[in-house]
């Protein structure tokens, strides 16, 4: 019953810390390359930060696309389906920087093509201003709660800790985007919410490392201080590989059967897991150590 358990070693040995500005340089590859390819892409922005109209309607059998691209032809539509039934189908058209009154408009005008041969289950209407402001807020979002977190473990440990911390949290989310911009995920509220999630989820494991490494500082006061903390990992590695774990199972179940709404949001959690314990483990302690030493001397 237990022999899964088993495979993940309670005692181990590993010596992380030999390889700390090597880690660190991975680190800043991958956020360069995240922030590039970010950059160069760009985004594909939901309704709720374009602005726009956002129709999904149910049809009697499965929906012809292509008639439908043809007959929204001069909005410019972007339609999908929603789920693997072929029936529900999501048709979003762009802003382009018009007023409420304009896309309602818009909305009219779609709702008469289409006709009374299907049902409308969600209709949203969002204008250009409330989208820039909700874009605005939510990068607000993610730097309050970047330095919050980090103002947090300044207080609660040391600075050097707290500059772990804080990189460690540009790292995932930074590298979270790149994916986003990668895989081209509707960029919406849901996944703004998964980006909060994954800093939540990766400090988490930080936290209980950096606490163990305290410990073990008060504990043996002769050792070097790149013993301690790859002795304070092997001591939590099982706890770390073992939440890991039971995380991607439970995300794993919302990306197989939470339908498409859920598809970004647990795509990015199954993807900020892995880079959150690696941040965790590896580019946080590594940072730690680097910096300890420069400042407290």
């Amino acid at each position: 019953m237990f022999k899964l358990v088993k495979l993940i070693p309670i005692k181990t040995n590993f010596r992380i810390m030999r390889y700390a500005r090597i880690l660190s340089v991975i680190g800043l590859l991958l956020v360069a390359s995240s922030a590039a390819l970010a950059w160069q892409s760009g985004f594909n922005w939901g309704i709720d930060f374009s602005g726009g109209v956002q129709i999904e309607v149910k049809t009697a059998e499965k929906a012809n696309l292509e008639t439908m691209r043809r007959d929204l032809a001069e909005f410019s539509p972007t339609i999908q389906t929603v789920g693997d039934t072929g029936d529900i189908v999501s048709i979003y058209i762009g802003g382009d920087n018009q007023d409420e009154n304009a896309l309602n408009t818009r909305m009219a005008d779609v709702k008469r093509i289409l006709g009374d041969g299907v049902e409308y289950r969600n209709i949203q209407v969002v204008g250009p201003k409330v989208g820039s402001e909700l874009k605005r807020d939510g990068v607000i979002a993610v730097i309050l709660a970047i330095l919050v977190m980090t103002l947090y473990i300044g207080i609660r440990f040391e600075l050097p800790y707290a500059i772990g911390i804080g990189l460690s949290l540009i790292h995932d989310v930074i590298v979270a985007l790149g994916l986003i911009a990668l895989a081209r995920y509707q960029f919406d509220l849901v996944l703004l919410a998964a980006l909060l999630t994954l800093a939540g989820y990766s400090i988490n494991n930080t936290v209980v490392i950096y606490d163990r490494i305290r410990e073990n500082m008060r504990k043996y006061k002769g050792k070097e201080l790149g013993d301690i903390i790859d002795m304070s990992i092997n001591e939590t590695f099982s706890r770390t590989v073992l939440t890991s774990t039971t995380t991607i199972i439970a995300v794993s179940a919302i990306y197989l059967y939470g339908g498409q709404a859920l598809r970004g949001f647990s795509g990015i959690m199954l993807f900020g897991v892995v880079i959150g314990t690696y941040s965790s483990v590896f580019l946080s302690t590594s940072t730690l150590l680097l910096f300890r030493k420069k400042l407290l001397k």
